[in-house]
């Protein structure tokens, strides 16, 4: 199979040739690792190959809907027996799983072919991928722009025409931003709907889910079926929809009341193109016969950062500390901002975390009664375009002070001064839009309906109701007709 065949055809419809006999999962695996070695260099997006087990699985024999179609795992809470994963961080690296996780196992018996593992930044705890241990990972359709973060190396894969799909997880955006950065569809489910197990019932009080990037909104409706298969052991029973997903795209929606905005909630800068993303698809909306107004939640936006940024922040410090208990390694093996977000975490008490914890009740109301008279909420899904790499990275002065304040172990005195809080402010002012669907559990989506003057991918995002992800789903589809993106292909498409 030539690669302008393997990259014209979705997840679902490799597959389909390779259950007809049309194509050998070999070939097709053939075909994604030459992709991958043309384009690795440029986009950094690959943490760990994993040729052998690809090559184990192509030999087959294999079932099931996705049965010998290449796919990569996120190196963050995705494990596969007999490998590490290692969190885009250096002290995992050795530690490998002694089994799989439930959601790598479901790929599995789904017939997937795993061949690697992609880039994620260390804990999956900003926005862009760019690590000390990996460095940066880089956008397809502009090589000094971030592909985002956290699933941005299954972003950048997949822009890449690497693989039509690839795991994702999402716990304050990491589905979503990816998505908007590199022209890619992407779903966070609700609460509960995909299982985190078996050795954990769910991550951050449940904000956080795992599922996949695509192209296309066909792939991740049917993966969306096998996903959300209820679990057992797990904490929730699933709340899944009485159709197939896969049947979400073959049905247009009903005429939908749809509300939305394009303020940011910190009250921080909006750029102009995020603007015309909202605008643009709001217009859309309309051509398709839906009804459309400027709508969004009464919830203070700031206090909502800061109780989602408690909880964050103080499962950051557990995940490191329970990374230094496991591996042995010193703070220092960590990256700065890692070791800042945590010792910033650590300074909350008990009660400061429950109560945090507790307010988010509050903003989760306040979205229910939005959706008592909208549909959906619309609202661009990054505030500005792609950042460009290293743009995050904090000037030499700053990193001096806090390194300094990290020596002492002055905890307090980090969370206290006004440094940090610029800091947190400037991580969470590019994307101040996602953060509301994890703290609330509701499902959320990101289409890639705009692009900006200069050619690059800004996604908008709808957030439903509990239960919307069919709903969800039918309007992304009905979108992808009316305006299609799948085809598209960033300027790396040439390289190799």
């Amino acid at each position: 199979m030539r690669y302008d065949e393997y990259r014209a055809r979705d997840a679902v419809g490799l597959a389909e040739l390779v259950a007809k006999g049309d194509v050998h999962p070999r070939e097709l695996l053939e075909v994604a690792s030459a992709r991958r070695d043309q384009v690795e260099s440029h986009i950094n997006a690959i943490s760990l190959p994993m040729d052998e087990v690809g090559r184990a699985a192509a030999a087959g024999p294999l079932e099931g809907a996705f049965a010998g179609v290449p796919f990569l795992l996120k190196d963050l809470g995705q494990d596969f027996a007999g490998y590490p994963t290692a969190s885009g961080t250096g002290p995992l690296r050795k530690v490998k799983a002694d089994k799989n996780s439930t959601l790598v196992q479901r790929w599995i018996d789904a017939g997937l072919v795993i061949f690697g593992k992609t880039t994620t930044p260390e804990f999956g705890a900003v926005a862009v991928t760019e690590t000390r241990t990996y460095g940066a990972t880089r956008n397809p359709w502009n090589l000094e722009r971030t592909p985002g973060g956290s699933s941005g190396g299954s972003a950048a894969a997949i822009a890449a025409g690497i693989v039509p799909m690839a795991g994702a997880s999402d716990g304050g955006g990491s589905i979503r931003v990816p998505a908007a950065c590199c022209g890619l569809f992407g779903l966070k489910a609700g609460r509960g709907m995909v299982p985190a197990g078996p050795d954990v019932a769910e991550s951050i009080f449940g904000a956080a889910t795992a599922g996949v990037l695509s192209r296309g909104v066909r792939d991740s409706a049917v993966m969306f079926d096998i996903l959300s298969e209820p679990d057992p052991g797990g904490p929730y029973l699933s709340g899944r929809s009485a159709q197939s997903y896969a049947a979400a795209v073959e049905t247009p929606p009903r005429r939908l009341r749809i509300g939305f905005t394009h303020e940011s909630p910190l009250g921080t800068a909006v750029h102009a193109e995020a603007v015309r993303a909202v605008e643009a698809t709001a217009a859309l909306l309309e051509r398709l016969g839906h009804a459309v107004e400027p709508a969004a939640p009464h919830i203070d936006g700031r206090s909502a950062a800061q109780d989602f940024m408690t909880v964050w922040t103080a499962n950051l410090a557990a995940k490191l500390a329970h990374t230094r208990k496991l591996t042995g390694a010193a703070d220092t093996e960590f990256d700065l901002v890692t070791r800042a977000t945590a010792a910033a975490g650590r300074t909350h008490s008990a009660r400061a975390l429950i109560d945090s914890h507790g307010r988010w009740n509050t903003y989760t109301r306040a979205l229910a009664e939005f959706h008592d008279t909208y549909d959906l909420l619309l609202t661009p899904t990054l505030a500005e375009p792609p950042l460009r790499i290293g743009q995050t990275k904090q000037p030499a002065a700053v990193e001096k002070i806090m390194t300094l304040l990290l020596n002492l172990r002055a905890g307090a005195a980090i969370t206290r001064s006004p440094l940090y809080h610029e800091v947190v402010l400037a991580n969470l002012a590019p994307i101040p839009f996602t953060q509301l669907a994890n703290i609330t559990g509701r499902p959320a989506i990101s289409v890639p309906l705009h692009r900006t003057a200069d050619g690059l991918p800004l996604g908008t995002q709808f957030v439903g109701p509990l239960g919307s992800e069919f709903l969800l789903l039918q309007l992304a589809a009905q979108l992808e007709q009316a305006q299609p993106w799948a085809d598209l292909e960033p300027p790396l498409a040439a390289t190799g």
